[in-house]
This record gives C-alpha cells, sequence and structure tokens, in this order.
C-alpha cells in the first residue's frame, strides 16, 4: 500500500491575499462596533447625569409651601367627590334589580301598564308611574305589590282619572320601600 499525502490547501489553491483581505475587514468591523460602544457608553453617561441634576433640581423646588398644601386640600376635595360618585354608581350596581323587577311582574296585571319606575339609592325607595283601567285593578296591585316579600309600606301617593279618554283609565304614583337582602 503505498502511502497517502495530504496537503491542505493544495498549493494552487492557496490565495493569501483574499486572507489578509478578510482579517484586514475583521480588525475594521471590530474597531467601528467598539467606537459605536464608545459613543453609546458616553451618550448613556450623559443623559444619566443630565436626569440625575433635574431630579436633585424637583427635590430642592419640592419644598414644603403654603401653595401646595392648598393643591394637596384641592386634590383631596376632588378625590372625595370622585370617590362617592363611586360609590352612588355602585349602590346602582348593587340594586337588587332582578328581585324588583321580578315582583312587579308578579303584581301587576294586564290591566295595569307602568310607565316609569324611579329607585331612590339612598332610602332604598321606589316609586311608580303607571296607568290602571280601574280603581280596583289599581288597590289590587297596591295590595300585591304590599304582599311580595321584598317590598314594604307600599302607598298610593296620587291618582287621576283621565277624562278626556272614553276609557277612563286612571294614573297613577305609587310609592314602595325594599327591603335589603340579607
Amino acid at each position: 500500500m503505498s502511502r497517502l499525502r495530504l496537503r491542505f490547501p493544495y498549493r494552487e489553491q492557496a490565495a493569501p491575499q483574499l486572507d489578509l483581505l478578510l482579517l484586514v475587514l475583521g480588525l475594521v468591523t471590530v474597531a467601528g462596533v467598539f467606537l459605536q460602544f464608545r459613543h453609546q457608553a458616553e451618550e448613556i453617561n450623559f443623559w444619566s447625569n443630565r436626569v440625575e441634576r433635574m431630579e436633585k433640581q424637583q427635590q430642592q423646588k419640592a419644598a414644603p409651601r403654603a401653595r401646595a398644601t392648598s393643591r394637596i386640600r384641592e386634590f383631596s376635595q376632588e378625590i372625595g367627590k370622585e370617590v362617592a360618585q363611586a360609590n352612588t354608581v355602585i349602590d346602582q350596581l348593587n340594586l337588587p334589580w332582578e328581585e324588583l323587577f321580578d315582583s312587579i311582574e308578579h303584581a301587576a296585571t294586564e290591566d295595569i301598564a307602568l310607565l316609569s319606575l324611579q329607585p331612590n339609592f339612598a332610602n332604598r325607595t321606589l316609586r311608580l308611574n303607571g296607568e290602571a283601567k280601574s280603581m280596583a285593578e289599581l288597590l289590587d296591585f297596591v295590595e300585591a305589590l304590599e304582599r311580595e316579600p321584598v317590598f314594604e309600606n307600599v302607598h298610593l301617593l296620587n291618582y287621576k282619572i283621565k277624562q278626556d279618554n272614553p276609557q277612563r283609565p286612571i294614573i297613577f304614583l305609587l310609592h314602595a320601600a325594599w327591603i335589603q337582602a340579607s
């Protein structure tokens, strides 16, 4: 068996100029990246120093003053108003709408037409406006509402017979308090 000689790269394929060119190109790239890094580091240092100076200036200006305390009072009053409004909205959302509507629907008949429902969240009261075909139907409706477990103290506040209508419906206003579910 004859001896095998391997030479890499072959002398015909050797390109020292290309190797040197690639080396120089790599060194130029590394130098460019280093200069870019140095420039970015200087810029970061400049902005961080500027932020520190501005923070020191703000701390010096933030010394307690009478004007600042009056602003704080104004802001706390505004926040208090917003909290009160938010609590009102929460009360409206927490209203037992489903129970109220179910009880009213259960008590109402075909001869009763409800026109408006006005809840008072603070007092847990309800005003109902509507029309009834007759006084007997209206009184039955008031009694039916009183029997509902959700309502108490149901009162007929006002009623009026429509004289201009041939059927003579009765327009009424009821007041009821709802019982807080436990």
